[in-house]
């Protein structure tokens, strides 16, 4: 009798790569691949994203997709159904309508050719919603009901895919708290990630309010004797939204005093973070990356996501820039940092470890020969 051959999992993470410079996006991805490590140890592991498109799948525009669906050029439906699972991490909070129909159509879209295809879609730990618009629930209600498993990273979000009747199958913590802890990198005190989509005109807070609080902000804590290292989260790129050249301004603003960090990728920021006292982020991975190493964070939020997710660590500290009053808030600010707590940050960090695996017991009930070689593919599963 001859043996049926046998090959490693096959998986697709969308939406991640661990080279992005945004290392919000690098996190997601280095998560993915610890996480599902876990469960398959010899899978093969296929990053999409935007910077990092495969070339069978041309979601340039959404038409693009659907042309190539309708019409085959490039092969997508054979290059999604070589896969044995597909990962839909949705950039953490892009399953929404927040950053317009595009994005969340394109990103829908793939998640059901590749369930067309005849591969399981699961949808990663990550924000659900909000969903402001008509078409936007629909797709969000479409995309929900076609995943083999749904998994939120807050209960908020898991309340938004309950009201479009289809609960999560798990509630967890973000992926950040799947990575490894990094190698402790040399001791500073204060770190303040400060965001250059914040400090220009953008839809989420008052841009002038912001760059005003984050002066005032480092004021206070060097009034306070606290010694204050700029971090770039967002490394340079052509994309204005990146924090690299808003530190470096800072920093000359002070005549140097300041010392600014800016990562050479997501092992180094992660290394850097652990030797800090405390944190104040207005990137939500910022704070989350502080977090997962047991290093307190002083969030600056600027969108519903921070509140939920922090919340479902135990992690109560922060502010609102959306809604607190920004002349009140340096002084809050210093106030909080001064008070930070590493024992409660350790405490949040080992939460959330322990929340994602609900995550791995998902994927093991939803998927069960994923842990395990599966036959061997003959490609393309499905129509």
């Amino acid at each position: 009798m001859t043996a049926v051959p046998t090959a490693a999992p096959r998986i697709l993470v969308l939406w991640a790569e661990e080279s992005s410079p945004n290392l919000g996006v690098a996190v997601l991805a280095r998560g993915s691949r610890d996480l599902l490590r876990r469960i398959a140890p010899d899978a093969e592991i296929v990053f999409a994203n935007y910077g990092a498109r495969p070339p069978q799948v041309p979601w340039g525009r959404p038409r693009s997709l659907v042309r190539e669906r309708v019409l085959p050029r490039f092969g997508m439906q054979q290059y999604l159904g070589s896969f044995d699972l597909v990962w839909d991490t949705r950039s953490g909070d892009s399953f929404a309508d927040i950053y317009g129909v595009d994005r969340h159509l394109t990103m829908s879209l793939v998640h059901e050719f590749a369930v067309q295809a005849g591969t399981p879609v699961v949808m990663a730990p990550q924000t659900v919603g909000p969903f402001d618009t008509r078409r936007g629930q629909l797709l969000g209600r479409r995309t929900l009901h076609r995943s083999s498993a749904v998994l939120a990273r807050d209960p908020d979000s898991a309340s938004a895919a309950a009201a479009l009747d289809r609960p999560a199958d798990a509630v967890t913590a973000d992926l950040v708290f799947a990575i490894d802890q990094p190698a402790p990198g040399p001791e500073r005190d204060v770190l303040f990630n400060v965001s250059g989509l914040l400090w220009q005109e953008n839809p989420h807070v008052d841009s002038r309010s912001y760059r005003e609080v984050v002066r005032e902000t480092i004021s206070g804590l060097r009034s306070a004797g606290r010694e204050v290292t700029l971090l770039a989260h967002v490394l340079d790129s052509p994309h204005p939204d990146n924090d690299v050249p808003v530190v470096r301004e800072l920093a000359a603003e002070h005549g140097g005093e300041l010392d600014v960090v800016v990562p050479t990728g997501l092992d180094d920021v992660r290394s850097t973070i652990s030797g800090a006292s405390v944190l104040i982020g207005s990137r939500m991975h910022a704070c989350l990356n502080a977090l997962s190493v047991g290093v307190p964070a002083v969030p600056l939020a600027y969108s519903r996501k921070f509140a939920p997710l922090l919340s479902s660590v135990g992690w109560e500290v922060g502010f609102d820039l959306r809604r607190d009053d920004p002349a009140l808030l340096p002084e809050q600010i210093v106030k909080e940092v001064a008070q930070a707590d590493a024992v409660a940050a350790t405490a949040a960090a080992a939460r959330g470890r322990a929340s994602l695996d609900a995550a791995a017991d998902v994927l093991r009930a939803t998927l069960p020969g994923l842990g395990s070689p599966l036959p061997a593919r003959t490609g393309h599963r499905g129509s």
